[in-house]
């Protein structure tokens, strides 16, 4: 039987004071448990959960758009044989106002957000439709596991 990937773990919560309510909601072991789940290999994660502003700032600064988003994924490997190592942006207003509108708990939607970005900086991606329906089926998959509901439904 194959053994768990490690994960080595930072967890950063700058936007802490003005989203006391997330910061409950997203012990470390939590946030730990929900990555690991999703990941197939060892990975060094630092997790970083951020007001607006900051989220427009890094959204604008590395992806040249001019709006805070729910999730950034800063993936660092350059090949297939180094090890996972990135950083995963969560933006907690758009996070929030998301959950709401699609009337979600919201550590379902961080738990679907954690997933979706420990994907990606594995490798992942959703630019076509055969790498979405593939990215899709795993996320949904793993959220599954951890006693989530399909996020797509």
């Amino acid at each position: 039987m194959p053994r768990a990937p490690k994960l080595k773990l930072t967890v950063q919560f700058p936007a802490a004071k003005a989203f006391p309510e997330h910061k409950a909601a997203l012990p470390r072991a939590t946030v730990a448990a929900w990555l690991k789940a999703a990941l197939f290999a060892d990975a060094e994660l630092a997790v970083r959960f951020v007001d607006a502003e900051e989220g427009r700032t890094l959204n604008r600064t590395y992806r040249g758009k001019d709006y805070a988003t729910n999730v950034l994924t800063f993936a660092y490997a350059e090949s297939e044989d180094d090890p996972v190592t990135g950083d995963l942006i969560l933006c907690c207003p758009v996070v929030e106002k998301e959950a709401a509108e699609q009337g979600k708990p919201l550590a379902a939607h961080y738990a679907h957000l954690l997933v979706h970005g420990a994907l990606h900086a594995q490798g992942y991606d959703h630019e076509d439709e055969t790498e979405a329906e593939e990215m899709e089926g795993i996320e949904t998959e793993v959220l599954n596991s951890l006693g989530f509901p399909d996020p797509y439904k």
